[in-house]
C-alpha cells in the first residue's frame, strides 16, 4: 500500500486559472461595451468588474482602466478608430 502525497499544488494551480477566466470574462464585457454602447452592456461590465474586485481577481490597474472607460460618455455610433 502506498502513502498518498497530499499537497497544496492543486489549490495553487486553480488561482491563476481563476484570474485568467475573470480577465477573459471582463475583457469580453469591455469589448461588448465598446462595440454596442448599450445600457445593458455597461451594466454587465460594471457588475462583472465589481464582482471581480470583491473576489480579488481584478488588479487596481485593471479597475482604474475600467473606471476610466465607464467615465467617458457612451455615444452610439462613436466611430473613433485607433491609428
Amino acid at each position: 500500500m502506498q502513502a498518498q502525497n497530499h499537497s497544496s499544488i492543486g489549490a495553487k494551480a486553480t488561482t491563476p486559472a481563476r484570474h485568467l477566466v475573470a480577465t477573459a470574462i471582463i475583457g469580453a464585457a469591455v469589448i461588448g461595451y465598446l462595440v454596442h454602447k448599450t445600457p445593458e452592456a455597461r451594466t454587465r461590465l460594471e457588475s462583472l468588474s465589481q464582482m471581480a474586485s470583491r473576489l480579488g481577481d481584478l488588479s487596481a490597474t485593471d479597475a482604474a482602466v475600467i473606471s476610466q472607460l465607464l467615465a467617458r460618455p457612451a455615444t452610439q455610433g462613436d466611430s473613433r478608430h485607433v491609428q
